[in-house]
């Protein structure tokens, strides 16, 4: 499973929670930092970000690719609108929560958020 990684670096642990709800390994994690400038269009800078991942059309349509989305809602959407455009699905999600009472603060897997399904369920609701 390939990790499309917008967010913090993954810490052994996260990576440990994410392979068991996953029932599979990650193979390899790009890490793209996000860091756009709010004076600009976001939609230019998503491209130049998504560039950065270096994958093909091929490779986007045929791998199985986990997102670690960035936190500005913003983005983050344009983010999954353009990834469904190039996969043709919603790509499954992670979703992380602060470990309660943790000195200094730390994240947990919370859970993978299952888009394709939830799309899928609500047309059913139409």
């Amino acid at each position: 499973m390939l990790l499309l990684n917008f967010s913090h670096p993954i810490t052994p642990a996260q990576r440990e929670q994410i392979e068991s709800l996953a029932g599979q390994s990650i193979s390899r994690e790009i890490r793209l930092a996000v860091q756009f400038d709010h004076d600009q269009p976001f939609g230019p800078q998503l491209d130049a970000l998504l560039a950065n991942a270096g994958l093909t059309a091929n490779e986007w349509q045929t791998e199985s690719i986990l997102v670690n989305p960035p936190s500005l809602n913003f983005i983050a959407l344009l983010l999954i609108a353009d990834l469904h455009g190039r996969m043709g699905y919603f790509p499954p999600c992670l979703r992380l929560r602060p470990v309660k009472d943790a000195l200094p603060p730390r994240f947990e897997v919370a859970e993978i958020l299952n888009l394709q399904a939830r799309r899928d369920a609500a047309r059913a609701a139409r």
